[in-house]
């Protein structure tokens, strides 16, 4: 970002996405805005945040607050995360390296994708001492995936976050329209090319194209035949805190909680897989009552400012990820997610302040009313 770069624009959630749009070309644009079909459940991720307004106390002493929360006996300094989002050289050559670093300024855990443009470990040192997670694409060659959870673990990520909801790619009209696909650029592969166990496996060498090496992950890059099954060999092969995310079932939490899951993310991806779904948000009350505070939630989905998290805490929720949001703003590079976390963290303190708490602790159903018509 320049010096000339007006911050304001950065301030609000739907001038940043706009002027996202117009700093990169369509594709990548799209590929980050867009959702499945007709891109339903993307919008109601959105909207049904509506559905509940927040009550707040009044003639509470608020001078003294804290955003501070832990997870699983990690210290958080919010309870803020960034959720993972893959081939983040698209939006700028910053990446993920930039978003992490981003990230550890203001103390929020960073989740960095399989599908990222740098490696994990360059990620993980880029996040520093602050928390950091890994997510996993479960590859349909297992020796690959655990190839991949054992990286994560020598270099310090703190939990292993499976994607269970994408055995395949969602239909997603824009791209298919726009005849893109980040990976045919070369972004999102560095993971798999660094990657001593896939390499051994493909027989590409540094030297080959991007097309060649695209053409070797592609076919290994989801796994149809993802089962809890996978999931218990995920636990042999790490120590670290097994989450699994896009749960949406309340049903799935628990069978979560019984096959000894370390915690869910409740997540429709975004809107980018099964259009038609339910939002994030009407699952997430749901979910967490079936957990029964025996795992941490995890939540992601349409969370644009303060408020929004303040409701996904008080449905439940004990860590609130944002993806798109920090994804438009990484298109002004590190400096920009920067600035746009700093804003969303400075929102929710001034939120927390004006329901009457002085705690993310202390808030609940409380603080909420569901409409009976939007």
């Amino acid at each position: 970002m320049t010096a000339e770069t007006d911050f304001s624009i950065l301030t609000k959630a739907e001038t940043l996405e706009y002027e996202a749009g117009r700093r990169i070309p369509t594709g990548p644009y799209e590929y980050v805005r867009s959702g499945s079909g007709s891109e339903g459940t993307a919008r109601q991720n959105r909207a049904a945040f509506n559905q509940w307004d927040l009550v707040p106390r009044m003639l509470r002493d608020v001078s003294s607050r804290s955003l501070r929360t832990q997870v699983w006996d990690i210290p958080l300094r919010t309870p803020l995360a960034l959720a993972p989002v893959g081939f983040q050289t698209i939006l700028h050559h910053d990446g993920e390296v930039g978003a992490a670093r981003a990230a550890a300024a203001h103390g929020i855990p960073f989740t960095a994708s399989t599908v990222s443009s740098y490696t994990m470990e360059e990620i993980r040192a880029a996040a520093g001492n602050v928390p950091a997670f890994f997510q996993l694409y479960w590859p349909s060659d297992d020796q690959v995936a655990e190839s991949f959870v054992r990286r994560a673990e020598k270099c310090g990520y703190d939990a292993i976050v499976v994607t269970v909801d994408t055995p395949i790619l969602g239909y997603r009209e824009q791209d298919l329209q726009n005849r893109y696909f980040p990976m045919k650029e070369g972004a999102g592969m560095a993971n798999f090319r660094a990657d001593p166990v896939f390499r051994e496996r493909c027989s590409l060498t540094p030297e080959s194209g991007d097309s060649e090496w695209a053409a070797a992950i592609e076919p290994l890059l989801l796994n149809e035949s993802l089962t809890w099954e996978h999931i218990a060999l995920l636990k042999e092969w790490t120590t670290l805190p097994v989450v699994i995310k896009g749960i949406l079932h309340p049903e799935d939490a628990r069978e979560a909680v019984e096959r000894g899951v370390d915690g869910i993310v409740v997540s429709n991806h975004g809107g980018r897989q099964l259009d038609g779904t339910i939002s994030s948000i009407e699952a997430l009350p749901d979910v967490a009552e079936a957990v029964e505070g025996k795992i941490p939630v995890l939540f992601d989905g349409g969370v644009r400012r303060g408020s929004d998290v303040l409701k996904a805490l008080a449905l439940g929720a004990d860590v609130v990820s944002i993806g798109r949001l920090y994804a438009y703003a990484l298109t002004f590079g590190e400096e920009g997610v920067r600035e746009v976390l700093g804003n969303l963290v400075r929102d929710l303190d001034i939120s927390l302040a004006l329901t009457g708490a002085t705690s993310v602790g202390e808030l609940d159903r409380s603080i909420l009313k569901k409409r009976t018509s939007l």
